[in-house]
């Protein structure tokens, strides 16, 4: 079934821009999105998704009610939600394989939702005028394959390319870098965050490494869960780590010039967890099982030991 804005259907061929201009609502919902700051969110009932993963739960739990993600530049943050049952994904996609990722992204969705009463609604958001046009081609990819789904898909929130766009001293920048949703309450929101544990360096070593989209939260078990993961040896990873911050800002960046300040420090990070643990199936999942957590009391996530 089509993509679909207002029960009507979305021609994908037109322009982020254009797209707006045929539907009021969704041009307002952009703007109020925009217009608000981003809002701190701690780690009480917060899980957060790194580039290249997905989360899914649902209004009864009681571990998280918030998912969010941040550092998109020309990356998109998609939230797919069904309104009947609340059932709530989000994902963080930068185009490496968005056919099955949002064939992933709604069958996690399906898998939560008992009811036939109700609808799937779409929200994307990210991406900016980028020198390159990789954000303009991701927000055409994106629609493309939610069109080609078997399941009506409504898009609510569309605030992508050049809608998020504005100008600092002469460069292109992304007005919104992440978002969030209340789970129990479905309110999408401008968000930055404090806390983004657990393994926040191993699972961005997964992606430096090539790794594919994943899903790291059973909703019923309330249970976190990353790995196992398996890669190579990183080729010349002291070379790399030994590179000033421009070299490594412009190499491992698909928009150099729109990263947060923590981008360099964050990738360095990332490299030396790859050079520590050439091998992660001996350093890190010795017995060939996910690490995994839960939510204590207090926000932190705890190891579950096997």
């Amino acid at each position: 079934m089509p993509l679909l804005i207002d029960s009507r259907r979305l021609d994908v061929s037109l322009p982020a821009a254009r797209i707006l201009q045929t539907c009021p609502e969704l041009e307002e919902r952009a703007r109020i999105l925009k217009s608000k700051p981003p809002q701190i969110v701690g780690a009480n009932g917060f899980l957060y998704v790194q580039q290249r993963e997905l989360a899914a739960t649902t209004p009864t739990d009681s571990s998280v009610s918030i998912l969010g993600s941040e550092d998109a530049t020309t990356c998109h943050i998609i939230v797919l939600r069904h309104t009947g049952s609340g059932a709530t994904c989000l994902a963080h996609c930068d185009g490496s394989d968005s056919e099955t990722e949002a064939e992933a992204i709604i069958q996690a969705v399906k898998s939560l939702t008992k009811t036939t009463e109700g609808r799937l609604e779409l929200h994307i958001v990210g991406g900016f005028n980028d020198q390159r046009q990789l954000s303009m081609k991701l927000s055409r990819q994106l629609l493309k394959v939610f069109h080609k789904q078997a399941e009506d898909v409504h898009l609510v929130t569309f605030c992508v390319t050049d809608i998020n766009d504005r100008k600092e001293n002469g460069i292109h920048l992304p007005i919104i870098y992440g978002i969030a949703v209340n789970v129990k309450t479905g309110e999408i929101f401008n968000a930055t965050f404090a806390d983004r544990q657990p393994d926040e360096d191993l699972r961005s070593a997964y992606i430096l490494t090539g790794g594919r989209m994943v899903n790291i939260y059973d909703a019923e078990a309330e249970q976190l869960s990353i790995g196992p993961y398996s890669w190579l040896p990183f080729p010349n990873i002291d070379f790399w780590l030994n590179q000033e911050d421009k070299q490594i800002l412009e190499c491992f960046s698909t928009s150099p010039q729109a990263e947060p300040p923590h981008f360099v420090q964050h990738m360095k990070s990332s490299l030396r967890y790859l050079k520590d643990n050439p091998l992660p199936q001996v350093s890190v999942f010795p017995n060939g099982k996910p690490r995994s957590y839960k939510k204590k009391s207090d926000g932190q996530w705890e190891m579950i030991i096997n």
